[in-house]
């Protein structure tokens, strides 16, 4: 069983910046792909990007590409999302997700096996 805590959410102004990180509570962290979600209030929870196991290989929503970085260090089972030049849009509950992969790619959307429980992002204008 693989738990996920997210942290580092809060209130910014619009152009601000937040990090999120997300600590696994699990021995073989390098072998999950890893991956970040959100969901606005009235709306479905959309991707925002993952990284693959070893952090070769990244992938993001065209919403968040070029002002959001998802990175990892399997020594401290942490994944991190810095998110920049945050837009009121962005406001929505954050979760991050796992799911443990033999390859070194990225898994599909609907791969993922774990939830952590959310942090909520607010953007105000």
């Amino acid at each position: 069983q693989v738990q996920l805590v997210e942290s580092g959410g809060g209130l910014v102004q619009a152009g601000g910046s937040l990090r999120l990180s997300c600590e696994a509570s699990v021995r073989t962290f390098g072998m999950y792909a890893m991956g970040w979600f959100r969901q606005a209030p009235g709306k479905e929870r959309e991707f925002v990007g993952g990284i693959s196991r070893r952090g070769g290989s990244t992938q993001y929503a065209d919403s968040v590409k070029g002002r959001f970085t998802i990175s990892r260090d399997n020594a401290k089972n942490t994944m991190y999302l810095q998110m920049n030049s945050l837009k009121p849009e962005d406001t929505a509950v954050y979760y991050c997700a796992a799911t443990m992969t033999t390859g070194y790619g990225l898994p599909r959307r609907n791969e993922y096996d774990y939830w952590g429980q959310g942090t909520q992002v607010t953007v105000s204008s």
